[in-house]
């Protein structure tokens, strides 16, 4: 009788166990499912506010294209996880989407307008270095071959480049129009410099470099101007003191 007791505790600290395993097992599932599933929806979140900062900047419809595709395999992959009528149309949508960007061959880019203040500049830049980051992301992916993600990488990386100097000019134009030639000469040296360093110049690059360069030149001309006025100014002030020093003095 005892002996029969102790084999049904056993059977049950056995089954107490076994049920107890097989319920975190579960649990860890469920959570690493909810992981997963936030993970993937981040990444359509952020691929769309992406795709909603392009309006605005000259990319190619293949750069679209990938993008959709990025928003296309997260929500085949959420709804791998948790299957949902919302989902299957979001996937379908996201299909004619990326279709409808990869068939566009144009290849043509919008042309460039730079923001009219300094926060929509900054919003631009992040939206372009986020391009990138996405960019890249998806080619260790093996979403993107390796030569399209060099064309599309260097051709942000222009634009990156492109909205620095334009940024530069404009306030380096503004300086110039306070008379604060120091400054502007920071501006379009800064501009200059950041030119000069591209690997490879293209016909924006040269073109201001050559206009850089003939701006620079006149500040340098008008800076040499004024030093020269400054310097004879001093000159007559220390004369006009030198005169009152020695001059007669006068008989009351």
């Amino acid at each position: 009788m005892y002996v029969i007791i102790i084999i049904l505790i056993v059977v049950l600290l056995i089954a107490a166990i076994f049920i107890n395993a097989i319920q975190q097992h579960r649990q860890k599932q469920e959570a690493e499912r909810r992981t997963e599933l936030a993970k993937q929806r981040t990444i359509v979140d952020e691929t769309e506010n992406v795709i909603a900062a392009c309006v605005n900047i000259p990319v190619s419809s293949r750069i679209m294209g990938i993008l959709h595709n990025r928003i296309l395999n997260a929500l085949k992959a959420m709804n791998e996880l948790s299957s949902t009528a919302e989902l299957k149309q979001r996937i379908a949508s996201s299909e004619q989407a990326t279709a409808a960007a990869l068939s566009d061959k144009s290849g043509a880019l919008s042309e460039f307008s730079l923001p009219d203040n300094d926060k929509m500049i900054i919003q631009y830049i992040q939206a372009v270095k986020k391009l990138r980051i996405v960019l890249r992301s998806e080619h260790s992916k093996g979403q993107i071959d390796s030569k399209v993600f060099m064309d599309e990488d260097k051709q942000l990386e222009r634009l990156q480049i492109k909205v620095n100097v334009e940024t530069l000019i404009k306030r380096g134009r503004a300086a110039l129009q306070t008379n604060m030639l120091g400054s502007a000469r920071q501006y379009f040296e800064k501009a200059k410099n950041a030119l000069e360093n591209q690997t490879q110049q293209d016909e924006y690059s040269t073109s201001r470099l050559a206009t850089l360069g003939e701006w620079l030149h006149e500040i340098q001309s008008n800076l040499k101007s004024v030093n020269e006025k400054d310097r004879a100014k001093k000159q007559e002030e220390e004369r006009d003191e030198l005169d009152e020093l020695f001059a007669p003095k006068k008989k009351w």
